[in-house]
């Protein structure tokens, strides 16, 4: 069972996110938080394996106790969600530590997958933060482009006419479902080819196979 706190400042969002998650058999949601300070707090005492924090709320915010929690509790794996998509919070949850970042809006199918991907161990990114990293990435290239450029068509010469056209909308930051919108393509195709570039592509990620996708010209 994936011990689960949830925290944001707003009962009806905890509310929600609780009903969202405790729909599926093998999450369980064992504290709510108010704000950031509670949550660390929280986290600690429970045992929880997967923290949701939201960016905005007193105390201290999401990202300030997802600082923390990196410190004292580095075995909890901590979800940003949130409202605000912003660049910098994006970066700055990866950077210290965050297991992934995805929007409010976002399908309870989505939140509840980026649970047990985080839970596992995974990065999970909702497409908004996969472009924002990949855009900020790809803006400070520089001089090394060019030869990521060769080294990324050599290695998606590798993928299928199909592949390529699906880790082509990655590099958009589709996410699958938009994907197969997109292409004519069942939410579960896509997927199954997205696991196939990431293995043919050795990317550990979407972002990564993003970036790729990038230096290849697939995407602008």
């Amino acid at each position: 069972m994936i011990r689960v706190l949830i925290a944001d400042d707003e009962p009806l969002i905890r509310a929600g996110i609780t009903m969202i998650l405790t729909s599926a058999d093998d999450i369980e949601v064992v504290a709510e938080a108010a704000n950031g300070r509670e949550a660390v707090e929280l986290a600690q005492r429970h045992r929880v394996d997967v923290a949701l924090l939201d960016v905005q709320m007193p105390v201290l915010d999401g990202l300030a106790a997802l600082d923390e929690l990196s410190r004292t509790a580095p075995s909890v794996r901590v979800l940003i969600v949130t409202t605000f998509g912003a660049r910098e919070n994006v970066l700055r949850a990866l950077r210290h530590g965050g297991a992934g970042f995805l929007l409010k809006d976002s399908a309870p199918v989505e939140l509840i997958g980026a649970v047990r991907a985080a839970a596992a161990g995974q990065a999970y990114l909702s497409p908004l933060a996969t472009r924002h990293v990949a855009n900020t990435l790809a803006a400070g290239a520089g001089a090394g482009a060019a030869g990521r450029g060769e080294e990324a068509r050599r290695r998606i010469a590798l993928l299928s006419e199909r592949e390529r056209e699906v880790l082509a909308l990655l590099g958009e930051g589709l996410s699958n479902a938009d994907a197969g919108r997109r292409i004519h393509m069942s939410e579960a195709t896509v997927k199954s080819y997205v696991s196939r570039i990431l293995a043919k592509l050795e990317c550990e990620n979407r972002v990564q196979a993003a970036l790729m996708a990038r230096d290849a010209g697939l995407s602008d």
